[in-house]
């Protein structure tokens, strides 16, 4: 059985980053598992942590459906009191896990408690769905967000997202080809998975850096 967080990265750190998973996949993914240590590789102290349902498929036979996000966010602020961490704190996740942690950000934000929003491969829309768009809650959304998204994701690609409406408090680091993982390929981009990352996380430092905390 796995702790209830996996951390990574220095115990000084000056921010620590808190990620959720996916809807199908654990928090000890690959994708999950490559994206944290290269967040903690910047110097980041990074946590990840599983929601109930996700954990149960640990124990349990069966694999039963992800819940809506939205049921999802009593149980985020649990984690982030539960994770107890000391000084300023970024929330976040990969697709659905960074969706349930932009929908309780800015009550979050108000109360000092984070400093700031990281979503990796955000879920704009359904995959083949891009009329059933995710996005309401950022039109007016005030915590400083960044998002890194890969310029292929089929959850939301380069050419469909600077339509929406979004928060001027967005940023967004695309990477090119990347796919819901981030991931290129490598003959078409000239990237690697590792230069993607390594992107994103030295992105990720400098967005930090500029926070007001």
């Amino acid at each position: 059985m796995l702790d209830r967080f996996l951390l990574q990265g220095p115990q000084d750190a000056r921010f620590t980053i808190l990620l959720a998973h996916g809807a199908g996949a654990p928090m000890d993914s690959a994708s999950m598992t490559s994206a944290a240590s290269a967040l903690a590789a910047v110097g980041f102290r990074v946590a990840r942590f599983e929601f109930a349902y996700m954990a149960a498929r640990r124990s349990s036979e069966g694999r039963k459906p992800p819940p809506r996000a939205e049921t999802l966010n009593p149980e985020y602020v649990a984690a982030i009191a539960e994770l107890g961490a000391s000084g300023p704190l970024i929330i976040g996740g990969k697709s659905m896990g960074g969706r349930v942690a932009s929908m309780i950000a800015d009550d979050l934000h108000r109360q000092g408690k984070i400093a700031g929003l990281l979503c990796l491969g955000y879920p704009f829309h359904p995959p083949g769905q891009p009329e059933k768009l995710r996005t309401g809650h950022l039109k007016a959304l005030t915590t400083p967000t960044l998002i890194c998204q890969g310029t292929r994701d089929e959850f939301g690609t380069r050419d469909e997202v600077p339509d929406y409406d979004l928060s001027d408090r967005i940023e967004i680091l695309w990477l090119e080809d990347g796919d819901h993982d981030l991931k290129p390929r490598k003959k078409i981009s000239g990237f690697s998975s590792a230069d993607h990352l390594a992107t994103m996380a030295k992105t990720a430092k400098a967005w930090a850096e500029r926070l007001p905390v």
